[in-house]
Parts: structure tokens; C-alpha cells; sequence
């Protein structure tokens, strides 16, 4: 690989030159800044940034804390967000946490140590005490009570949605399916939304949870289906769209059909190819527009400007699809 020194020699310049013209120092003449581009190029080097970051005391990296890269919904918020991070001149650093609280501390005491620009995360455990305000962050469907800014979807009006298409549908005795965490977020509100609404209308609900330090595909269904009242509900809202697809696989076994015998709804709206089948009627969060307003609202706290809001809730919608 080239280095600093490389590009200096070919050019005929000193290294600090060089450098002089990768940081875009105003007084470098003009034949000089083309010989050392030229050169460059000629080399292929690849300026060290992290190194270019400390001599500036500026950094144009930005951290994305994520649970899984795995789950689709994150897949898909870490696309646009490095989209929108790329059209503003910064570089996304991916931080792949597995869902684990000890893995996000240790990503949170690294980035502080490194002095990213900024950090975009999404945590649902609770490691609130560890969070630190020093550099600027955007959390995704989680408050603290620290003043970091939130952008999340309408989680409950999703949920009074869902129970509304479910009786739209003909369900009469409806079922909420849902993973606790150790902390509290935004998505909480889908059980809120869908609770409120179903008193409003009076339909007969359940409510069956089971923690995310226990959970197990296998027993988590079990347990479900051991409930003998939760075999003849007629509609089932899932708090993500996996839960739901799960919950459809795991009750054909019990010869119960969807949507036949059982409508059901899932949340986030991350089966969009029809090749799937069925297609998974869903709340669909708008994670394009969460994932750049994100970015937009990190960068102008970057710039060091005030924010008008804590949390950002963007609208969501239901999209139809076959299991309703």
C-alpha cells in the first residue's frame, strides 16, 4: 500500500505538501496541487482518515449502533443511512451489537475514545447510565433522559391501525404478540395503541409477552399454544413482521390457516417482493424518512444548533396484504 512518503517522492514534493493538499490548504499553487493529484491518483492512495481526523481535530465518521444487521428493518435503516451520510461528505461506521448490552458499552467507550463526529443507535437494553451527551447522538425508537434527541415512527397509532384492520376483517377476539426488553422504547406503544382501541370498540384481547433475555422461537410458541383461549382468537397483531411470519408457520402445525381462521398483522413493513408469500398485511414504517431525518438531525446537532424537539414521530401506514 503507497504511502504518504510515496506520493511526495513521485511528485517531487515534500510530505508535508502532500498533506497540505489532501486537507485542501487554500495556499498551495496550483501546478503543485495538480502534480500531487496526479500522483495520487498514479498510486491509488487512499489517505488515512482516521489520522487526517486527529491532525484537523474534525472528524467526518459517524457511528451506526445496531442490534442485528441481520433483521431486515435494520438492513434497511442502515442503507439510507449511509446513503444520506454519503451525500454530506461523511463515512458510516457500522457497530453490529447483536442485541448484547456488554458489546454496546464497549462500542460507546470506543467511539467516545475515537471521537467519531457523531452516533446514530438503537439500543433496547438499558445502559442508560453509560450513554454519554459529549458527542453528539440520535437515538432510533428509544428516549433516554438525557436530552438525546429520538426519531421513531407513530408506534402507537400503528398499533390503534392494526386493530382496526383486524376487526375491518371480521376478527372478533384479537391476540397481541410481543418480546419485552429490559428497558423501555417507543415500540411499547404498538400494546398501547392496540389496547386503547380495542376498548374503544370493545372487542375481547389478549395480551401475550414473553422477555427478550428468554426468548426462544420454539418455546415462545409452545407456551403460546398451550393456552388453549389463545387457539381460537380470530386476529393476531405481531409487534414486528418476523414475529408475525413466525406465528403464521407455527399454527399451521396446530391446523389453524391464515387468514382463514386467523387474520393476521405484523409492524414494520420489511416484506415488500412479492415472491414471498403469503404477503404479510403490515404496518409499514417509513424507514427511508426515518433513517435520513436521523442524519439530517444529527448533522445539525454536529454544527452545534438546538433541536426544537426530543422526539421526532413520523406517520405510518397499513399495507394490505394477504394474511388479513
Amino acid at each position: 500500500m503507497p504511502s504518504l512518503k510515496d506520493v511526495a517522492d513521485l511528485a517531487g514534493v515534500g510530505v508535508g505538501t502532500v498533506s497540505r493538499v489532501i486537507n485542501n490548504h487554500p495556499n498551495v499553487r496550483n501546478e503543485t496541487r495538480e502534480k500531487v493529484n496526479a500522483a495520487i491518483k498514479q498510486l491509488n492512495y487512499i489517505p488515512n482518515e482516521v489520522a487526517r481526523n486527529f491532525k484537523m481535530q474534525k472528524s467526518t465518521m459517524v457511528a451506526l449502533l445496531l442490534p442485528s444487521i441481520w433483521h431486515p428493518f435494520f438492513s434497511e435503516l442502515a442503507y439510507y443511512i449511509e446513503d444520506e451520510l454519503d451525500r454530506e461528505g461523511y463515512k458510516l461506521m457500522l457497530c453490529n451489537s447483536g442485541g448484547r448490552p456488554d458489546k454496546e458499552l464497549y462500542y460507546l467507550d470506543m467511539l467516545n475514545q475515537n471521537k467519531v463526529a457523531g452516533i446514530i443507535g438503537i439500543t433496547y437494553n438499558d445502559i442508560e447510565d453509560s450513554v454519554s451527551t459529549d458527542i453528539p447522538i440520535i437515538s432510533i425508537d428509544r428516549h433516554f433522559g438525557k436530552k438525546i434527541t429520538c426519531v421513531t415512527s407513530d408506534n402507537y397509532t400503528g398499533g390503534r391501525i392494526a386493530l382496526k384492520e383486524l376487526v375491518k376483517a371480521g376478527a372478533k377476539k384479537v391476540a397481541y404478540l410481543g418480546i419485552t426488553s429490559s428497558a423501555y422504547s417507543e415500540v411499547e406503544l404498538r400494546k398501547k395503541g392496540f389496547i386503547d382501541e380495542a376498548k374503544a370498540q370493545g372487542i375481547e384481547y389478549i395480551i401475550y409477552e414473553e422477555n427478550d433475555t428468554v426468548y426462544n422461537d420454539d418455546e415462545y410458541f409452545e407456551n403460546f399454544f398451550k393456552i388453549k383461549e389463545l387457539r381460537h382468537i380470530s386476529g393476531v397483531f405481531a409487534n414486528t413482521d418476523l414475529l408475525a411470519a413466525k406465528y403464521i408457520d407455527k399454527a399451521k402445525q396446530y391446523g389453524i390457516r391464515t387468514p382463514e381462521d386467523v387474520k393476521v398483522i405484523g409492524y414494520d413493513g420489511i416484506q415488500d417482493n412479492k415472491l414471498f408469500h403469503p404477503i404479510l398485511s403490515t404496518i409499514r414504517q417509513p424507514v427511508e424518512e426515518m433513517a435520513r431525518m436521523s442524519v439530517k438531525l444529527l448533522l445539525r446537532k454536529i454544527e452545534g444548533q438546538t433541536l426544537e424537539q426530543e422526539i421526532y414521530r413520523i406517520p405510518v401506514m397499513f399495507r394490505e396484504g394477504e394474511t388479513t
